[in-house]
C-alpha cells in the first residue's frame, strides 16, 4: 500500500523499484500506477531532471527520501561575497510590479533591462500539490509526497497519523529537535542551513532580504504547516525574510495557518493553534 511507502515521488518511483529488487507495482498497483506515472510527467518542466537522495529539512519516522530536482548552477555557492556597490545598483531591480502577466496569453514579461524571476519560492510547493492531486484522482487517500523541504501528507500512515519532524538547522543532517503528528496538510520549512557558506565567521545564505540585499538574519528556520504546499512554501520564505515577531504576528493573523519559528538567538516560537500538537525533543542545537 502507498501508505506505508512514505518519501517517494512519482517520477522516482521507477528508479526506487529497480534499486530495492520490486516492481513498479508494489508502490502504484495496476493500471492506476502507470497513469498516474504518465501524468505525472505534466507537473513539473524547466530543466532536466535528476532523481538524487539528498539532504531534506524533513525528518521523518523512517521511510526512503527520494526527490524531483533539476540542475542549477552554484552560483551562490562560490564562497565569494559581492562588492557592497554592486549589490546596492541592483537593489532597484528587486520590484514585483516590474513584472508583467497576461493570464489569457499564458506570457510574463518584465520591464526592466536586467531583471531576472524564477519559481524557487513556490515551485516545489506547486508540485508538491499539483502530485497530491494526481494521486487524489487516482483513489489515493493516504500518502505522503515530499519534495526538498515542502511536503503534504493525507489520510494515515496505517493506524496513525503521519509524523513530521523538524530539523535542526545546526543540528546533524537529518536531526529533528521537534516533531508533530499530521493528516491532509502541507508542511513546509524554509533555513539558512541548506544552501550556504561560512565566512569570517558570519553565515552567508540563499535568502535574501529585498530591502539590503543580503541574506535575512532574523531567523534560522521558518515552518509552516497549512491547506496547500504552494500557500506554505510562499508563506516559509515571506515569514522568514519578515523577521520572528512580525512573522509570527503574521502566522497568528492567518486562518488555518500556523507555524515554528527557530529565531537567530535559537528561540523558539510556537503558534497558537500549534499548543500541544508540536512536541520539542530537545532545543535546537545554538551554534553560528
Amino acid at each position: 500500500m502507498l501508505n506505508n511507502r512514505a518519501h517517494l515521488d512519482l517520477l522516482g518511483v521507477e528508479r526506487q523499484a529497480q534499486a530495492s529488487g520490486r516492481t513498479t507495482s508494489d508502490f502504484f498497483p495496476g493500471e492506476r500506477g502507470r497513469q498516474a506515472l504518465a501524468d505525472d510527467q505534466q507537473v513539473i518542466s524547466g530543466g532536466p531532471p535528476i532523481l538524487a537522495q539528498e539532504k531534506s529539512n524533513f525528518a521523518s519516522e523512517g521511510g526512503v527520501r527520494w526527490s524531483l530536482t533539476t540542475k542549477v548552477p552554484l552560483h551562490d555557492l562560490d564562497g565569494n561575497i559581492p562588492a557592497r556597490a554592486d549589490v546596492l545598483s541592483r537593489l532597484p531591480l528587486i520590484d514585483y510590479r516590474e513584472l508583467e502577466v497576461d493570464v489569457a496569453k499564458s506570457t510574463a514579461f518584465l520591464k526592466q533591462k536586467g531583471m531576472r524571476v524564477h519559481l524557487g519560492g513556490i515551485g516545489k510547493g506547486y508540485a508538491v500539490d499539483r502530485a497530491s492531486a494526481i494521486l487524489r484522482g487516482r483513489g489515493f487517500n493516504d500518502f505522503m509526497i515530499q519534495s526538498g523541504g515542502d511536503l503534504y501528507v493525507a489520510g494515515r500512515r496505517g493506524d496513525r497519523p503521519w509524523r513530521a519532524g523538524i530539523q535542526d538547522p545546526r543540528g546533524p543532517e537529518g536531526t529533528s529537535f521537534a516533531a508533530m503528528d499530521l493528516t491532509d496538510s502541507a508542511f513546509t520549512t524554509s533555513g539558512d542551513y541548506e544552501r550556504f557558506f561560512m565566512k569570517d565567521g558570519h553565515r552567508y545564505h540563499h535568502i535574501i532580504d529585498p530591502d539590503t540585499g543580503l541574506p535575512a538574519t532574523g531567523s534560522r528556520s521558518v515552518t509552516i504547516v497549512a491547506r496547500t504546499a504552494t500557500l506554505a512554501d510562499a508563506l516559509d520564505t515571506g515569514i522568514f525574510i519578515l523577521g520572528p515577531e512580525k512573522g509570527m504576528a503574521l502566522i497568528e493573523r492567518l486562518n488555518g495557518v500556523e507555524g515554528v519559528i527557530v529565531t537567530s538567538s535559537n528561540n523558539v516560537l510556537v503558534s497558537s493553534g500549534l499548543a500541544g500538537r508540536l512536541v520539542v525533543r530537545s532545543p535546537p542545537t545554538d551554534a553560528p
